[in-house]
């Protein structure tokens, strides 16, 4: 599958896409690392202050390994942020805190986009780690059947990374809106320095998508072959 030339001419645009974008994710988070705020508040600060905001003063903040590992858990309802961002006080820090104290809101206001995400969970887990095997056996064996099994498993994945994105966008939003409103940014240069990081953290989800839906062209089109 690797060296088909279909599989290339799909597959390496989608590639390039997702280099750049975890390119620009990094890059722009060590641009706006080096800009403190006016407030001075650390990313963990920042994120209890944007709780606190929007009544959610009793959820937990803690500091995680890993650069950028900052996630919600919408299980324990736990903030975990990275050391960069838990402990610094700059546009980047602030801006990743916030939008992860975003999924706590949307967990809060039960945003559809997130339950649904948090239900396929199960889905991704299995067709992240079965798709594969299907589908080469189906490939060799020219079982069109196999491959339309491993199609509908890897459609979950695709579904998963399509709720994502109104998810990470409305997660910034209600960041952005709560950082601006409760002064923790309080300048224009800050504001736009927030917007820009999580823009540029946005892509990284687009260009998971475009990679997927590529991949997912591929497998679509060698399966209609092999049933022809």
């Amino acid at each position: 599958m690797i060296f088909d030339p279909l599989y290339l001419l799909l597959t390496l645009p989608a590639l390039a896409f997702s280099l750049w974008a975890q390119w620009k994710v990094k890059s722009t988070f060590a641009k706006y690392q080096r800009v403190g705020v006016s407030s001075r508040m650390s990313g963990a600060e920042a994120a209890a202050a944007v709780l606190r905001a929007s009544g959610l003063p009793g959820l937990s903040v803690e500091r995680h390994q890993g650069f950028l590992s900052d996630h919600y858990d919408p299980t324990t309802r736990t903030l975990r942020l990275s050391p960069d961002v838990y402990d610094g006080a700059s546009v980047s820090a602030v801006a990743v805190a916030a939008h992860e104290a975003g999924h706590a809101l949307q967990h809060a206001a039960n945003y559809g986009p997130l339950t649904l995400r948090s239900k396929l969970v199960p889905v991704v887990q299995y067709g992240s780690a079965l798709w594969y095997l299907p589908f080469v056996l189906g490939a060799i064996m020219n079982l069109s059947g196999l491959m339309w099994l491993s199609i509908a498993l890897f459609s979950g994945v695709v579904l998963f990374q399509l709720v994502t994105l109104p998810t990470e966008f409305d997660a910034s939003k209600r960041a952005r809106a709560v950082l601006v409103s409760t002064g923790i940014v309080s300048s224009f240069e800050e504001e736009e320095g927030v917007g820009r990081v999580l823009n540029a953290a946005a892509m990284t989800y687009v260009a998971a998508l475009v990679a997927s839906l590529m991949q997912l062209l591929y497998m679509i089109l060698r399966a209609q072959s092999s049933r022809d």
